[in-house]
């Protein structure tokens, strides 16, 4: 069974598609699998020994490879290409998204579901108690029974963990705590507040030996910057110019992530951490935190909204208190 299983991005969303690669292989266990990618999201799909082949979209050798025939093609990206693409290939059988007429079409019956969730807000955001795994497995005819995502380090990444903690002596035996700080720019109210970072890294220093570690990326470094100002006491800024890979290497060393829904929160879910997840403008019913974690959800009538702007004051994410998310990491 040649299969082609499109993803592109975001990182978080593919990361999060691979449980469904242990479904395809109970299914069909001589499955060969491609996977067709954005590059940015190729280093959460490395060292998967379910994917034979990882493409990059629009690569010269993808390309090619996608003029092969394959039996079964699986569209989960609503991204134009991704759908041309999966419209336009020849296969025995189709799961997925599609495009027809310029809208976005169910390539079989159980992928209706998931394209209604596009078109309907009062079902995506208030009716649908479904996690993303049971809706893509749904897409798939195949049941989901709790498979975890699969992210395997290398041994490059292993040493990278290893060297950071070699170099920060002494947090080896605390209990480190990562702060993701930030989010992706096609959500920006996702981010929790300062002065809430701040706050609950005081409190958690006062309860105990942790190692407070800041994480974010390039969008974060005047913020990492303002809150190590403000917190009193050391804590170790893991920088803001991380590859991914070294990302996922810091992640690794943390033993709890509070964090938005973003891509850490989706590395520290397949790491196995135990995770604190912030919840805003979008839905937190959709994540599955495998029995690892809590959810801490703004009480803001008007969540979940998708929306990439707001002019509410306080909006949904500053109506989340430290003291909140300090009794749920305790």
């Amino acid at each position: 069974m040649n299969t082609l299983l499109i993803k592109l991005a975001a990182e978080g969303d593919v990361l999060r598609t691979t449980p469904l690669l242990y479904g395809l292989k109970d299914k069909y266990p001589g499955a060969g699998i491609t996977w067709l990618t954005e590059k940015n999201a190729v280093p959460v799909l490395e060292n998967n020994d379910f994917i034979d082949e990882i493409l990059t979209i629009g690569e010269p050798r993808s390309r090619c490879s996608l003029k092969n025939y394959y039996n079964l093609v699986i569209n989960l990206d609503k991204d134009t290409r991704a759908l041309k693409i999966a419209t336009g290939l020849d296969a025995w059988e189709k799961f997925g998204f599609g495009i027809k007429g310029g809208r976005i079409v169910a390539l079989n019956s159980g992928s209706e579901y998931a394209v209604r969730l596009g078109l309907d807000d009062e079902l995506k955001f208030r009716r649908n108690k479904k996690t993303y795994q049971e809706v893509v497995f749904e897409q798939c005819r195949l049941r989901y029974a709790g498979q975890p995502y699969i992210l395997n380090l290398s041994e490059r990444q292993v040493k990278f963990s290893e060297n950071f903690l070699k170099r920060h002596k002494g947090i080896r035996r605390s209990f480190k705590i990562g702060l993701n700080t930030g989010c992706g720019p096609k959500y920006p109210k996702k981010k929790w507040t300062i002065d809430g970072f701040v706050k609950l890294a005081t409190a958690l220093r006062n309860a105990g030996d942790t190692q407070i570690l800041l994480l974010g990326g390039l969008r974060e470094v005047k913020r990492n910057k303002e809150i190590k100002q403000k917190i009193k006491f050391p804590v170790i800024d893991t920088g803001t110019n991380n590859s991914l890979s070294d990302f996922i290497s810091i992640i690794n060393c943390c033993d709890l992530v509070v964090t938005g829904d973003t891509v850490a929160m989706h590395i520290a879910i397949a790491l196995k951490k135990k995770v604190v997840a912030l919840f805003g403008p979008t839905s937190p019913g959709e994540i599955d935190l495998y029995n690892r974690g809590i959810k801490v959800v703004s009480k803001i009538h008007c969540a979940p909204c998708y929306k990439n702007a707001c002019d509410k004051k306080p909006d949904c994410m500053s109506l989340i208190t430290a003291d909140e998310v300090f009794n749920s990491v305790k």
